[in-house]
C-alpha cells in the first residue's frame, strides 16, 4: 500500500477519464443506481404530472452502456438491455443476495399474472394497472392466505417491489385501502417467465402459509 488514501474512484480508466467531471458524476451515479435497484426503467411514472417521463439515469445508462457491461463484468454482473420494453438490468449471483418477505414474493407471482392478462387483451401500452384488492384476489384463488396480512406487512412488500422498479404506488400508502391503486412495470416480465408463474404458485399453495421468506 503507499501512502495514498484511495477514494473509492474510478481512475486510470482511459474511456472514463476521457469524460468531462460532469459526465463522470451521471456515469458514477448511474452504476450505483442500477446496483442498488436492479432494473433502470427508460419511461417512469412521474406522480407531479400524472404522466410517464423519460428517465435520465436511462439515458445516461444507455449511452455509457458497453463501458459500463465492461465495468461490471469484472465482478461477474451482466448488464442486459431490452429496447422493445425500455428496460436496462443487471443479472449475476451478487446481485440476487436481498432476501424478501413471503408476501412480497407472491405479489411478485400475482403480479405477473396479472400483466400477462392484461397485455393479453390487446393493450397498447407496456405498463398495466392494477389495485391491492385485485392482488389480494388473485392471491385468494389460489388459496395462499390463511390470514389476511397486517397493514404494515403490505406496506413492507410494496415499498421493496418499488425500490426495485416493479411496481409504483399511485396512492399514498398511508392511506392504505383495497383500492389503492398501482402500476406495474414491464421489469416484472424480466423477473419471471410467465410459464414459470403458476407453478411456482402452485408449489407456494401445497407448501402452505409461513413466514419464509425468499431470495431476489
Amino acid at each position: 500500500m503507499t501512502n495514498e488514501e484511495y477514494t473509492g474512484s474510478i481512475s486510470q480508466i482511459p474511456y472514463y477519464d476521457g469524460l468531462l467531471q460532469g459526465e463522470k458524476a451521471e456515469l458514477r451515479d448511474a452504476i450505483r443506481l442500477l446496483l442498488k435497484q436492479t432494473f433502470i426503467l427508460e419511461h417512469r411514472y412521474d406522480k407531479r404530472s400524472g404522466r410517464f417521463i423519460y428517465n435520465q439515469e436511462f439515458k445516461v445508462c444507455n449511452k455509457h452502456l458497453e463501458f459500463i457491461r465492461a465495468y461490471l463484468a469484472v465482478s461477474g454482473i451482466n448488464v442486459l438491455e431490452n429496447s422493445q420494453l425500455g428496460l436496462i438490468y443487471i443479472q449475476g449471483e451478487d446481485t440476487m443476495g436481498e432476501k424478501l418477505p413471503k408476501l412480497a414474493t407472491l405479489y411478485i407471482l400475482v403480479l405477473k399474472l396479472i400483466y400477462d392478462e392484461q397485455m393479453a387483451a390487446v393493450s397498447t401500452s407496456i405498463n398495466v394497472y392494477t389495485t391491492i384488492s385485485e392482488i389480494h384476489d388473485k392471491l385468494g384463488n389460489y388459496r395462499l392466505f390463511k390470514k389476511q396480512p397486517s397493514v404494515t406487512e403490505i406496506r413492507r412488500a410494496i415499498a421493496l417491489l418499488k425500490k426495485y422498479q416493479i411496481l409504483e404506488p399511485l396512492d399514498v400508502l398511508e392511506d392504505l385501502d383495497g383500492d389503492n391503486r398501482m402500476i406495474i412495470y414491464p421489469s416484472i416480465n424480466v423477473v419471471l417467465f410467465g410459464d414459470d408463474v403458476r407453478s411456482l404458485l402452485e408449489s407456494f399453495e401445497e407448501e402452505g402459509d409461513s413466514d419464509d421468506e425468499s431470495e431476489f
